[in-house]
């Protein structure tokens, strides 16, 4: 009986579904987060009967066959790169990007990550940091005592010292950018790593090229749409229940099958 294996792959097929709406979900107001959808495949088929085989010694083709599908297998899990929308923090610190590209991280281990999420603060020293205390690339450290901290949509930062009348640049953000940012590799804590796939990063400055422009004192949200989500996870829901409905079907036939006296 097939028909419990294949509807075995269904229920397992639609649990991951539910897994990715249910991440989709809870990340709805994580800072910079790209939902995600699952993508399934078709398993191999048995072929009882080959479409364009020779039916008889006079050359007749069979027109269609017979070919019996096994279920169905997760193809992949992809990441939707949808603008987010801007929220107001009033945090002079936070950044936004406008469009495409990432901020570049340093990693404790020494290697560069990538986030969407531009909620930075200022460490001890003065420099540039995100939520777990991780450097911003380049390096901008903001001098002791100064004020009217500001950066532009290009990206450059300006600061006024104690003292001074007229506004000094520290630095200026760069954003990288990839050929195909769905390869990234999500490492948590809003980072991703460079993978072979998404390709090497190209860094320029903010409003350059096709690369982003910041927004000052803004975050970007999560581009999940509750609405959407709660809509597949309804889909999804009912597809596991009829695929656990073939599961009773099939062993009821059985069943019928094994009770047969001859």
């Amino acid at each position: 009986m097939m028909a419990l294996r294949t509807a075995a792959t269904g229920m397992a097929a639609q649990q991951l579904n539910v897994e990715v709406i249910s991440n989709n979900i809870a990340n709805m107001n994580t800072v910079g987060y790209k939902k995600q959808r699952a993508e399934f495949a078709d398993l191999l088929y048995l072929d009882v009967e080959r479409p364009g085989s020779q039916s008889s010694d006079t050359g007749t083709i069979v027109p269609t066959g017979v070919q019996i599908g096994a279920g169905v297998k997760a193809g992949s899990v992809y990441r939707i790169d949808t603008q987010g929308s801007p929220t107001a923090t009033g945090n002079n610190l936070d950044v936004a990007i406008d469009g495409q590209g990432y901020f570049q991280i340093l990693l404790p281990s020494g290697e560069t990550a990538y986030s969407r999420a531009g909620n930075f603060s200022m460490n001890a020293q003065g420099q540039l940091v995100t939520q777990d205390g991780y450097q911003v690339i380049p390096q901008i450290a903001i001098p002791q005592g100064s004020t009217n901290i500001t950066i532009s949509q290009s990206g450059q930062v300006q600061v006024t010292a104690a003292g001074a009348k007229a506004p000094t640049v520290v630095g200026t953000i760069q954003l990288a950018t990839f050929l195909n940012p769905a390869g990234l590799e999500a490492n948590g804590n809003n980072l991703f790593t460079e993978t072979s796939a998404s390709g090497a990063p190209t860094v320029g400055v903010p409003g350059v090229q096709g690369v982003g422009t910041l927004m000052q004192g803004y975050t970007e949200s999560s581009n999940v749409d509750p609405v959407t989500e709660i809509s597949a996870l309804i889909v999804a829901q009912r597809a596991y229940e009829m695929n656990s409905k073939v599961i009773t079907s099939a062993d009821q036939m059985l069943s019928t099958t094994s009770q047969m006296k001859t």
